[in-house]
């Protein structure tokens, strides 16, 4: 092999910044997550001390990662680090009312355990509200790493940098796409192959909203397509089935597919 290839490589090597293994993130990951639910716990603890010695433990391992990315960092690995577990409590409150919203809205659940331990949306959302935390603290990498690992497990790809509100549940969960400018409101249920995209990919679009608005207690059936920045789904609609919309809906609408064409009634 030619040595000048080999030596174009390793200067790659030398000049390319540290980056943190995908693998110590997502190991990280799952540890958290078995530290916050117990349904996703892969042990039993004895007492609270060791309890509190493995979240420590989680603590000093989210360190080690943000440590590698410090020069990319808007605030210290200590500071990041530090701000992150301070939001836990409430991405916590909001992933237990998120299971409480899949349980109601499922005819076929049968428990909280069952939500949180077995369903993929459930999976999909808690990772997405991890790395939502990321992005707001600006950090780099680590949120996209969260979410693609999320996206393989369950088929769901969530943008870290989407807003989605209060008590969101996604049914199934194969195939929905929801974009780096979403914003979701509350109480909003979604089924599998729902994709809120955009309605372009021009590179010299990227700081643009380019993704739909969806109102509170929107419900959005399976394989319908919702494109644009400027698209806004009004509060109490619903949104049938293979649907195409590329338009603002008004509040209360119903939209739905019939012989080849949208209606809304």
């Amino acid at each position: 092999m030619d040595q000048q290839f080999i030596d174009r490589l390793y200067h790659l090597h030398a000049s390319t910044p540290r980056v943190p293994s995908s693998e110590a993130v997502c190991s990280w990951l799952d540890g958290l997550l078995g530290l916050l639910f117990p349904e996703l716990a892969t042990q039993r603890f004895a007492n609270l001390r060791a309890f509190a010695h493995q979240f420590q433990q989680s603590r000093q391992e989210l360190y080690t990662i943000l440590e590698i990315l410090e020069e990319s960092l808007e605030i210290s690995a200590t500071a990041t680090e530090s701000a992150f577990i301070a939001a836990l409590p409430a991405v916590h409150h909001r992933l237990e009312a998120d299971a409480q919203a899949i349980l109601s809205g499922d005819p076929a659940a049968n428990s909280l355990t069952e939500v949180i331990r077995t369903y993929p949306g459930f999976y999909a959302i808690a990772v997405y509200r991890l790395a939502h935390e990321f992005c707001r603290l600006g950090v780099p990498l680590i949120p996209r790493i969260l979410t693609e690992h999320a996206h393989t497990r369950t088929g769901a790809d969530i943008h870290p940098s989407a807003h989605i509100g209060e008590r969101f549940c996604i049914d199934h969960g194969t195939g929905v796409v929801i974009g780096e400018t979403v914003v979701i409101g509350d109480d909003v249920k979604i089924y599998q192959g729902v994709t809120l995209g955009a309605l372009s990919v021009r590179k010299d679009l990227a700081k643009t909203k380019r993704h739909p608005t969806i109102g509170d207690r929107v419900v959005i059936y399976a394989g319908a397509t919702i494109l644009g920045g400027d698209t806004v789904i009004g509060a109490d609609s619903i949104i049938g089935g293979n649907t195409w919309i590329v338009a603002s809906v008004a509040p209360r609408s119903r939209v739905y597919y019939q012989q080849g064409a949208e209606r809304e009634v």
